[in-house]
């Protein structure tokens, strides 16, 4: 993949305009989480030591075009002059005199953060015009969002067509550890895949069984395919219409040489709430008035066989109702072994998704695995084996210098 890391290039005295993703949870005015900053910070602050002038674009929220003081960015400057070592000026708005101005009165190893851009109207359109603004705010354009990188912008596709343009060290982070684990793994390669439904993952499984050698599939989306083979499901969450959707993915599975591994004994409960009582049973004995929750510890146990002879695991979903106990327990228990592989060496573990990454950080393992991806859509549509515009936009750059 032919992108321009800014690493590579010279920054001294330059102004980089930097498309960061720093949409972070905000309560009582004060960013409330500040580990996405952290990380964005991390590998800003080697840039400004070597005299780079960093003008900051992002977004929080969504404010539709409408500039509401409740999605500010402002809010975001006492944590990000702290993450940088540095202070950070802000100016009220992203684009226009005033904005151009602060950004050209920047010296080496100075930060200016511009106001939310999903306040401009244009933004969400991929505005030509719009993207023209931007860029009179700086020298080469810098797109460190990998998380925003689905979404065909103005300040995450067009602008990059317009500077010289390179990727940031989240971004060159991200895509080396998606590329590694899914385009070039070292094999045996196996995913988790789980979650709710198997319509909102269809094009992931498709293009994981196409590449992968095992796929494990939990959650609801592994009650449809045991719903697909005559499994009784009681009252549990699965989607009765997916049945060919399934069918569709075991046969293609079965061409590549892809092995689907279901659970093979279930946590159910009668109500799905903390602490309800719950019964293991095998995978076809779910009651007709109970709803399964969790996968049984054989299925646990079988899971943790089948990452132990991998040399790369690949995780998105959880394979229960992690948010509730007593229904955590096979999400929790896999996670773990995940995390005691990676520290062994014995595994490159990648894991990436809203609800993945709470799980992982209710296991208390997440600083263990060799990459967690904080990316939602952009994770899911790489999974889906999409070129995402963002990055797309950096290659056309790259291909025009």
């Amino acid at each position: 993949m032919q992108i321009t890391p800014i690493m590579d290039m010279d920054v001294t005295g330059k102004r980089l305009l930097v498309r960061a993703d720093l949409n972070v949870p905000i309560r009582d005015g004060k960013v409330s989480d500040t580990s996405r900053i952290d990380r964005f910070a991390a590998g800003m602050r080697p840039l400004l030591e070597k005299g780079a002038r960093l003008v900051i674009l992002t977004h929080v929220g969504r404010p539709n075009g409408v500039m509401d003081p409740v999605y500010s960015v402002d809010k975001l400057r006492p944590a990000l002059a702290r993450a940088l070592g540095v202070p950070v000026r802000f100016s009220d708005v992203s684009t226009g005199v005033s904005a151009e101005i602060l950004s050209r009165e920047l010296t080496d190893g100075e930060v200016l953060l511009c106001e939310n851009t999903r306040y401009n109207p244009g933004e969400e359109k991929n505005d030509l015009a719009l993207a023209m603004e931007f860029a009179k705010l700086g020298d080469i354009y810098v797109n460190d969002a990998f998380s925003c990188a689905h979404r065909a912008h103005s300040s995450t596709a067009a602008l990059a067509a317009l500077l010289p343009s390179a990727a940031g060290p989240l971004m060159i982070e991200e895509i080396k550890a998606l590329t590694d684990a899914l385009d070039a793994p070292k094999k045996p390669a196996v995913a988790i895949v789980g979650g709710a439904k198997v319509s909102s993952k269809i094009s992931v499984l498709k293009n994981l069984v196409g590449k992968l050698d095992a796929v494990i599939i939990g959650g609801g989306m592994a009650n449809t395919f045991l719903f697909a083979e005559g499994i009784p499901m009681g009252k549990s969450l699965h989607e009765a219409d997916q049945v060919d959707t399934v069918n569709e993915i075991k046969a293609l599975a079965a061409k590549s040489g892809c092995r689907i591994l279901l659970p093979t004994d279930i946590v159910y409960a009668r109500e799905f709430r903390a602490k309800a009582p719950r019964r293991i049973a095998a995978v076809d004995k779910c009651p007709e008035d109970a709803m399964i929750l969790d996968a049984g510890p054989e299925s646990a146990a079988r899971f943790e066989g089948e990452l132990a002879g991998a040399n790369t695991i690949l995780w998105n979903g959880p394979l229960g109702a992690f948010e509730i106990e007593p229904f955590d327990r096979s999400t929790v228990t896999v996670a773990r072994t995940a995390a005691e592989l990676t520290r062994s060496g014995l595994a490159v573990t990648i894991a990436g998704g809203g609800d993945t990454v709470a799980a992982l950080n209710a296991a208390e393992v997440a600083d263990d695995f060799t990459y967690v991806s904080t990316a939602g859509g952009a994770f899911l549509e790489w999974l889906e084996g999409k070129t995402l515009p963002g990055i797309a936009a950096l290659m056309n750059s790259a291909k025009a210098a």
